[in-house]
């Protein structure tokens, strides 16, 4: 059964240590597991969970992707319930909001780094393909990021007149294409070449700039205009 409990003083002195290297400022030395572990106890609080967190980390590989996963795919995971999945989506949802600090408001040109890392933290791990629009103002700052469409584990429906209308109806002047490969390598295929040629070309003819497509891949990124194909 999921989400079951079993005290455990043990456990309880396991989890006072964690808390005391974590309040010593020994965050980083953690393993994955580790965090993990201590994580699921706050869903499962008398509950042994060293197991259950070196699972996940088995099935999923890293501590981002189990944060990330999909909650049907954490459910696959014996010992994962509702309790354990509303913890982890707290977690991604704290993580995503402290990098969308860097992000919002400012233009977006000028803090590159701040806006790939927002990228790969939200998209690196998804086990499909999405398809976003970061919608720019006339000094490039960032007024909507907005999911146009998700598809399935290697390909996604974008139709071009809906960005272009979007962009008119928020009043941008400037996109940012972005899309993820669940397949892990960002390199751009054949079909992200073409859509992002129509894109630029209706975009063109409003006046509105195309300024990249970014491939986000769980190991790194590919920029269009870094490759020259913009």
């Amino acid at each position: 059964m999921a989400d079951t409990d079993s005290d455990s003083g043990a456990d309880t002195g396991h989890r006072a240590r964690m808390r005391a290297r974590i309040l010593q400022g020994g965050g980083d030395a953690f393993h994955d597991y580790e965090l993990l572990e201590y994580l699921l106890g706050l869903a499962i609080p008398r509950r042994d969970t060293k197991p259950l967190a070196k699972a996940l980390i088995a099935r999923f590989q890293s501590f981002a992707a189990v944060i990330s996963a999909e909650p049907r795919d954490l459910k696959r995971v014996a010992g994962v319930g509702d309790a354990v999945i509303a913890t982890l989506g707290f977690v991604r949802a704290a993580a995503l909001r402290l990098q969308r600090a860097n992000v919002y408001g400012k233009p977006v040109l000028a803090g590159w780094q701040a806006l790939l890392d927002y990228l790969h933290a939200d998209m690196a791990h998804l086990g499909r393909e999405r398809f976003r629009v970061l919608f720019l103002d006339s000094r490039n700052v960032l007024i909507a990021d907005e999911a146009m469409s998700d598809g399935t584990v290697n390909q996604t429906s974008v139709y071009v007149r809906e960005v272009i209308h979007r962009a008119l109806d928020l009043g941008a002047t400037a996109l940012i294409l972005v899309h993820n490969h669940p397949s892990g390598d960002p390199k751009p295929s054949r079909d992200d070449i073409q859509l992002t040629n129509h894109v630029r070309d209706a975009a063109r003819v409003l006046g509105i700039q195309l300024h990249d497509h970014i491939v986000i891949g769980r190991e790194g990124h590919a920029s269009f205009k870094a490759l020259g194909l913009l």
